[in-house]
């Protein structure tokens, strides 16, 4: 392998042996070469090849002559030039050789040298441009990462304050819950009261067992509470059920603000990471890594929609409290009114009956004192009747003996005829007296009956009197208040003693 630039020439070569050597040969033309193809070459080295001579001369064989002393030396000593570096004493260079050798190797140094100032500057300014965009593209993810991080706080303040009025929302639903369930435990009193009231005018008896007033607005009491407090039962159940959708809707917001939170803190950590940062390494492989399963629209628009849905939830539940606060109000104008109509037709009808009564107890003491006048006619009656048989005796005794008259002195004569319209008149006055007392005897049974009648008919009102006023009034004297029945407390329901009705 020949060396480039270097000598071919040996210093330890002898001087030439004096031989006869044919002329050298002549010069081969170097063909030229047509290239098609022209390879690259960076600048300053095309030519570095281009310093070889381009003439080659051609060593020939040529024969030394015999001579005697040369082979009576040549067994003595070995000779001057090795036969390997025998061609290189022809491989000599031009001065013209040397001089563009010289001059190409400086212009390729030259060229090396300016292609190499040019790398380092463009290698300085591609450094420098890479170190730019780099710190431009950390400052834009910096920036991006600062606005997603104000997105997410915008979005976690929106669901914070939807949260706060959400839960405010189930808090009033609650309260508004247990009103309605507090309202319909405190119909069960006035709702008892009115069923024993009807239970109790089932004890009326005889003719006061009527339907009247007082029973009607007691079953439409009845009724009417009973329709107020299965409204209320209903209601409490969409109202626990709306709840159970707002604690959805809650639980959803609740979810988005956690992973709010952490996606923030996960932001923030990589928004505080800087390049002199202990915690960074390498992650080989992560850009090519897709594990996102939402756009920045399907995220601001999760978000949203459970904002709009939470929005719905609360306007619900407002619609429900609106409702519930209507239905409450409305109801317990009904029971107060109502439970005021059955009062005034107690009243009502604890007047007539007192009335009634008044006038039965005027009757019964006419009655008495027609018994009384009648027990004394009866017995005038019977003095009378008494007093007159002995007018008849004298009568009747007289006109016996006056038959024992002899013969002819059984005279038809006035004192006879007297006589015997005195025995006719007085006996007519028996019979009419014994008959008029029948008649007062019949009246004093009469009168008997009645006031036996009236008395019975005393104790009917009497004991109406003692279930309507006594018993039914006395258990509705009181009446639950408006906050009582708007649910605003709850109370057990009042126990019942009711009073001993009498029998006859």
């Amino acid at each position: 392998m020949e060396f480039l630039g270097t000598s071919q020439t040996a210093s330890y070569c002898g001087s030439k042996k004096a031989c006869g050597l044919s002329a050298l040969p002549p010069a081969v033309q170097t063909p030229v070469i047509q290239e098609s193809y022209q390879p690259y070459y960076l600048p300053g080295y095309r030519y570095l090849n281009s310093w070889r001579p381009s003439l080659f001369c051609k060593v020939s064989n040529v024969q030394t002559c015999p001579d005697e002393g040369t082979m009576s030396h040549s067994a003595l000593r070995p000779p001057t030039i090795l036969p390997a570096l025998r061609s290189a004493l022809f491989s000599r260079y031009s001065p013209h050789d040397w001089d563009q050798s010289n001059q190409l190797q400086l212009r390729g140094a030259e060229a090396s040298r300016l292609w190499a100032g040019r790398l380092m500057g463009d290698s300085m300014r591609l450094m420098q441009d890479k170190d730019q965009l780099t710190r431009q593209m950390q400052e834009g993810t910096c920036r991006n990462l600062g606005q997603r991080l104000s997105d997410i706080g915008f979005w976690k303040a929106e669901l914070g304050y939807e949260l706060e009025r959400l839960l405010t929302e189930n808090h009033s639903m609650d309260t508004v819950k247990k009103r309605l369930e507090c309202a319909a435990d405190e119909v069960n009193c006035p709702l008892q009261v009115a069923l024993e009231c009807l239970y109790h005018r089932e004890k009326r008896i005889g003719i006061d067992l009527v339907h009247d007033m007082v029973e009607k607005n007691l079953i439409r009491e009845v009724d009417l509470l009973k329709c107020c407090q299965e409204q209320m039962r209903k209601l409490a159940q969409r109202i626990d059920i709306q709840i159970r959708d707002n604690r959805d809707a809650q639980h959803a917001l609740e979810r988005d603000f956690e992973d709010k939170s952490s996606a923030q803190f996960i932001d923030e950590k990589c928004f505080n990471l800087r390049n002199t940062s202990d915690c960074i390494s390498f992650f080989h492989g992560m850009e090519k890594v897709d594990g996102t399963i939402s756009v920045p629209e399907t995220w601001a628009k999760f978000s949203n929609d459970n904002i709009k849905h939470s929005q719905n939830m609360r306007a619900n539940s407002i619609r429900l409290r609106e409702e519930a606060e209507n239905l409450l109000e409305t109801l317990s104008d009904q029971m107060w009114k109502q439970f005021t109509n059955t009062n005034l037709a107690f009243n009502a009808r604890i007047s007539e009956v007192i009335d009634v009564k008044n006038k039965l107890q005027t009757q019964l003491a006419k009655t008495l004192q027609e018994i009384f006048q009648a027990e004394n006619t009866i017995m005038l009656l019977e003095r009378s009747i008494m007093a007159k048989e002995c007018p008849l005796k004298v009568a009747q005794t007289r006109l016996e003996c006056r038959t024992r008259r002899p013969n002819v002195e059984l005279c038809r004569d006035i004192p006879q005829f007297k006589l015997v319209n005195e025995v006719f008149t007085i006996d007519d006055t028996l019979q009419t007296l014994k008959l008029r007392l029948r008649e007062t005897q019949d009246t004093l049974q009469l009168l008997v009956m009645t006031k036996s009648r009236l008395e019975h008919e005393l104790a009917i009102k009497a004991n109406t009197l003692c279930i309507d006023k006594e018993k039914c009034m006395g258990m509705r004297k009181t009446f639950p208040s408006t906050p009582r029945l708007a649910g605003y407390t709850c109370t057990a329901a009042r126990p019942f003693t009711p009073c001993p009705v009498p029998v006859h």
